[in-house]
C-alpha cells in the first residue's frame, strides 16, 4: 500500500537573476513582502496598529464572562499591550468536572522569586530574575510575549543559516535587507538563536523520512504519468533521473493541451513563478493565449534547479511534445539562464521578457540604495519605457543611471544586458498577441493559483493541471458583443468576423482614429497624427492593388489588431470592409482547435514522428551490435544534428499569419 504523500507547500520563486544567492526578490504588492521604511515609520505604524487592535477591546470590568480560559487570556494580552505591558499566566483553580474555572492573570514582571536552593556545584549560575516588582517598560514591541519571527524571515533565517551566517551576522543582514536601523527588528538575536537551534534539531531529525517520502512521491507521480500515457494515446511525458537513478526533472502535456498548441501556439508564455518548499523542486508552466484573451495551460515542468541546463531540458522536451514547431514568440522571467538557453534551443524564436516582470523587482533592487529617491527612479523608469526609438531609448537609460548613481549596479548591468527582451522600442516587431496586458496576466495568475491551491500533494498537483489543460476543450462562453459605436461600415465588419474579445480591442482603436488627422505626401505614404500632439507622427502606406497597409508603429505585428493610424487612412480612403489578411485566424470566431492538417486522419507532424522513430529503432538495434558502430552512429548523429540547426527553417514557427 502507498503511504501518504506529503502536504506540498508552494511559495513564489524568490532567487534573485542577479547571480548573488544572498540577493532575493519580493514582489510588489505580495502579502509576505517587507518593507523599506525608517524607524519613525515603524514607530508610527506599531502605534496605529496597535491602536487599531485595541480599539475593539473595553476596559475590564467586574463581572465580564468569557467562555474559555484562552479567550480570556487573549483579551488580556491585547489590553495589556495597549497599556504597555505584557501579562502571565499565575494561579489557577479546576476541577474534574469544570476543568479550569478561575484564573489569575498578573503582570510578567509581578512579585519576586523565592530563593532556591543552590545545586552543590562549584560555580552555580546566578541568573537575573525578570521579576522586580512591575516596574513599567516601555519597550513593548520587545517583550517575550510579542516577539515573533514571521514565516518569511524564518525561511530567510534558516536559509542564511545553513549557508554558515553565525547568529549576529543574520541578524545584520536582515535589518539590512528591511532598511531598518539596529534593533529596529520585531524580534531580538536570542530568539533568532534559539529558532535557528531548534530548526537545525528539527531537520536532523526528519531529514532521512522527508528525503524517504519525497523519493516516493516523485515515483508514484511518475508512474501516474505511465498509467496516463496508457490511457491516452495524445498524452507525453518524459524525465531525466541523476546519478542516484532518482528522478531529477519531469515534464507532460496532454493531448488537448497538443492540439490547442496547433492553432494557439505563435506565443508561448513560459512562467516559473512558484517553487515548491517541500520537494524543492520548480514550477514551470507553458502558457499560451486562445482567441478569447484567456490563458490556456500547454504544458508543465517540474525541475530540480534554475540553471540553464534545466532550462534547456524543458525547453527541448516541450518542442518534442508539440511536434517539433516552434513558437513565433516565448515569454519569460528577466534570467541570463532563459536567456542562453532560448538562444540555443530556439534560435528562430523571439524572446520577450514580461514588463511586469521586470517592474516587480524595481522595488527589491533599488529602493533600499536610493531611499528617499527612489519614487523620482521609478517615475524616469516608467518614462524611459516610453521611449519612441532605440536611440532614445539609449540615451534616457545612460542619464537615468548617472543621476542616480547606478553605474556600477550589477542589477542596472543586468537590465540593461537584457534590454534587448523587455524594452518596448526594442520588441515592437516581435508577435506577443495580447499577453502584454493586464488582462491576461490576471488569467494566468489564477490558473496559477488553482494549480498551487492549497498544501497539495504531486498527485493532486497532475490532477490540477489535468484539469486546467481540459478547459482548452469546453464550450467557451458566449460573450455578449460590445454595443457598436462609431456606426462605421469598417466596425459592423469586424463584429462578424472577430471574437468579442477581439472586436472590442480592434474597437477601441476606431474610437480614437476619429481623433487623428492624415496627410498625404507626394510620393504616397500619409502622415498620421493626433489632433494635438504634433510629436510622434505615424508614417502609413497603403497599396489599394493589394489592399496591403504598414503602419510605422508596427502594432499589427505585434499585437495580430490594426492600430488607430491604419483604420483612420482606410477611413480617409473610403474603405468599408478591412482586407481579410488583417483578420488573423487566431482571433476569429470560428477558431477550429484541430487545424486543417490534422482534420483528416493524422497530420504531416504526425506521419514525420512516426517515421522518425521507426528509423531510430532500426538505427538503435544495427547500432548495439558492437561498439566501433556505436562510435560511428554517434559521430555521425552529432554532425547531422549540427547541420540540421544551421539550416535556416522556411516554416519553422507556427505562423499568426495564416
Amino acid at each position: 500500500m502507498a503511504s501518504k504523500a506529503l502536504s506540498n507547500i508552494w511559495i513564489r520563486r524568490q532567487q534573485c537573476p542577479c547571480g548573488d544567492w544572498k540577493c532575493y526578490i519580493r514582489v510588489e504588492g505580495d502579502e509576505s513582502s517587507t518593507w523599506h521604511v525608517s524607524k519613525s515609520e515603524i514607530d508610527s505604524t506599531t502605534t496605529t496598529i496597535t491602536t487599531s487592535l485595541c480599539d475593539s477591546v473595553f476596559m475590564p470590568y467586574v463581572g465580564q464572562i468569557f467562555n474559555t480560559d484562552e479567550e480570556a487570556f487573549e483579551y488580556y494580552s491585547t489590553f495589556a499591550r495597549k497599556c504597555g505591558f505584557s501579562i502571565r499566566k499565575a494561579r489557577s483553580t479546576e476541577s474534574q468536572n469544570l476543568g479550569v474555572y478561575r484564573r489569575d492573570f498578573v503582570c510578567y514582571r509581578s512579585g519576586f522569586n523565592q530563593p532556591r536552593k543552590k545545586a552543590n556545584v562549584e560555580h552555580p549560575r546566578e541568573r537575573k530574575s525578570v521579576r522586580c516588582g512591575c516596574d513599567e517598560d516601555d519597550q513593548v514591541r520587545l517583550l517575550p510575549a510579542y516577539r515573533k519571527i514571521q514565516q518569511v524571515d524564518q525561511e530567510r533565517i534558516l536559509l542564511l543559516s545553513k549557508a554558515g551566517f553565525p547568529v549576529n551576522r543574520i541578524v545584520k543582514l536582515l535589518e539590512l535587507e528591511k532598511g531598518v536601523q539596529t534593533g529596529q527588528l520585531p524580534f531580538i538575536e536570542k530568539d533568532v538563536r534559539n529558532f535557528v537551534r531548534a530548526g537545525k534539531k528539527s531537520v536532523q531529525e526528519n531529514d532521512a523520512f522527508l528525503t524517504e517520502k519525497r523519493e516516493s512521491d516523485m515515483l508514484e507521480l511518475l508512474e501516474s504519468c505511465k498509467v496516463l500515457a496508457e490511457r491516452d494515446m495524445g498524452f507525453a511525458y518524459d524525465c531525466t533521473t541523476d546519478e542516484s537513478h532518482k528522478v531529477e526533472h519531469l515534464a507532460w502535456a496532454f493531448g488537448d493541451c497538443i492540439q490547442a498548441y496547433s492553432l494557439f501556439g505563435d506565443v508561448v508564455v513560459f512562467d516559473t513563478t512558484y517553487r515548491s518548499i517541500t520537494y524543492g523542486l520548480l514550477l514551470g508552466v507553458f502558457f499560451g493565449i486562445d482567441n478569447n484573451g484567456k490563458a490556456i495551460v500547454l504544458g508543465c515542468v517540474l525541475l530540480q534547479d534554475e540553471s540553464s541546463r534545466s532550462f534547456t531540458w524543458a525547453l527541448q522536451t516541450f518542442v518534442r511534445f508539440m511536434r517539433g514547431r516552434h513558437p513565433q514568440t516565448i515569454l519569460t522571467d528577466i534570467d541570463t539562464g532563459f536567456k542562453n538557453a532560448v538562444a540555443r534551443e530556439l534560435p528562430n524564436t523571439n524572446h520577450v521578457v514580461f514588463m511586469w516582470h521586470v517592474i516587480s523587482k524595481l522595488a527589491s533592487w533599488f529602493s533600499q540604495g536610493l531611499g528617499s529617491h527612489y519614487d523620482e527612479f521609478r517615475a524616469g523608469f516608467e518614462i524611459l519605457c516610453r521611449a519612441g526609438s532605440v536611440d532614445e531609448f539609449e540615451q534616457q537609460w545612460d542619464l537615468l543611471v548617472t543621476r542616480f548613481g547606478l553605474v556600477p549596479d550589477r542589477h542596472a548591468a543586468l537590465l540593461y544586458s537584457c534590454r534587448a527582451s523587455w524594452s518596448p522600442c526594442y520588441i515592437r516587431e516581435y508577435f506577443v498577441a495580447q499577453t502584454m496586458t493586464a488582462e491576461f496576466n490576471l488569467s494566468m495568475d489564477s490558473c496559477l493559483k488553482r494549480i498551487v491551491a492549497g498544501q497539495t500533494c504531486m498527485q493532486m498537483l497532475l490532477e490540477e493541471v489535468s484539469a486546467a489543460a481540459s478547459l482548452v476543450k469546453q464550450i467557451t462562453p458566449r460573450f455578449p458583443y460590445p454595443s457598436m459605436k462609431t456606426c462605421m461600415p469598417m466596425e459592423d465588419h469586424a463584429r462578424g468576423v472577430l471574437t468579442p474579445f477581439a472586436f472590442s480591442v480592434l474597437q477601441n482603436e476606431m474610437v480614437l482614429s476619429v481623433q487623428y488627422a492624415v496627410s498625404e505626401m507626394a510620393n504616397g505614404p500619409y502622415i498620421v497624427h493626433h489632433f494635438k500632439k504634433m510629436e510622434g507622427e505615424c508614417c502609413v502606406i497603403w497599396n489599394p492593388e493589394n489592399e496591403e497597409i504598414h503602419c510605422s508603429c508596427k502594432e499589427f505585428q505585434h499585437s495580430g489588431i490594426l492600430c488607430r493610424h491604419s483604420l483612420r487612412v482606410l477611413s480617409v480612403k473610403n474603405c468599408f470592409h478591412i482586407p481579410d489578411q488583417y483578420f488573423l485566424v487566431r482571433w476569429r470566431q470560428e477558431c477550429p482547435l484541430i487545424t486543417a492538417e490534422n482534420q483528416h486522419g493524422q497530420g504531416v507532424g504526425d506521419d514525420c514522428a512516426q517515421t522518425f522513430h521507426s528509423l531510430t529503432e532500426t538505427l538503435l538495434t544495427e547500432s548495439m551490435i558492437s561498439k566501433d558502430r556505436v562510435d560511428y552512429v554517434n559521430q555521425e548523429l552529432s554532425a547531422l544534428i549540427d547541420r540540421v540547426r544551421n539550416i535556416a527553417p522556411a516554416n519553422a514557427c507556427i505562423s499568426h499569419d495564416c
